[in-house]
């Protein structure tokens, strides 16, 4: 029977119609399950299994931070004690002793620690997987990289600086003279370099090149290691 629908067939796109219905039939006689449309091509969640654990318990912390401190507050509902007494189980904390108020700010404290530290180690696996990202993209797709990182908030957002006003400033800043006033520290400096012997000036000629022989690499490390140990580095 398909040899002779596939001999009527006219163009590719007939072709194709049929042979997908041959394998639709096919399916259905043998008793296969059909793939869902879609769900070959659907991806896994990409946020792993101990970062939503860590995502969940900050949210119970900071619930339970939300009903420390209403207790705290002076709130006394059959709900919000219940938690608190939750959050003090295992311990030998009274609701009713006297510092229980020093007791439920020292509890909040721990709680807002750990929350930190759990964002902490979150936006640490954000960054690696961000840094791990963009150094697979430079190897694969380098324009790709260099688009993703452009800040289009910045990038080409407004009109450019007027030419004349960029000229005036730079010339005003290298082309104008300038008075500084160095401070009396300069005549400090200068008393105190007074007693120096200035060196006498050396003139290099090109025999004294001609006649300079060429210096190894090591020759050139033993005079740095020589200056250095006269100045004390």
């Amino acid at each position: 029977m398909l040899v002779t629908y596939l001999e009527a067939s006219r163009d590719l796109c007939e072709t194709d119609s049929i042979l997908f219905g041959a394998a639709l039939a096919v399916y259905r006689i043998i008793g296969a399950k059909l793939p869902m449309a879609g769900r070959a091509t659907q991806q896994g969640s990409a946020i792993p299994a101990w970062r939503k654990r860590i995502e969940d318990r900050i949210a119970k912390a900071r619930a339970l931070i939300g009903r420390l401190t209403s207790f705290r507050s002076g709130n006394i509902r059959p709900r919000v004690v219940r938690t608190v007494r939750m959050a003090f189980a295992g311990t030998n904390i009274s609701l009713s002793q006297p510092d229980i108020t020093q007791k439920l700010t020292e509890r909040i404290d721990d709680l807002k620690q750990k929350i930190a530290a759990w964002g902490k180690r979150i936006r640490r696996f954000n960054e690696r997987s961000r840094r791990f990202n963009q150094n697979r993209l430079f190897q694969s797709d380098q324009k790709r990289l260099y688009k993703s990182l452009e800040r289009p908030e910045v990038c080409g957002a407004g009109p450019g600086p007027d030419q004349a006003d960029t000229v005036a400033f730079w010339r005003g800043l290298w082309s104008e003279p300038v008075n500084h006033s160095e401070g009396p520290w300069m005549e400090v400096v200068a008393s105190q370099s007074a007693s120096v012997t200035p060196m006498d000036p050396v003139t290099v000629t090109p025999e004294d090149v001609a006649e300079a022989k060429p210096i190894t690499n090591t020759q050139v490390y033993k005079k740095c290691t020589y200056s250095t140990s006269l100045f004390g580095i």
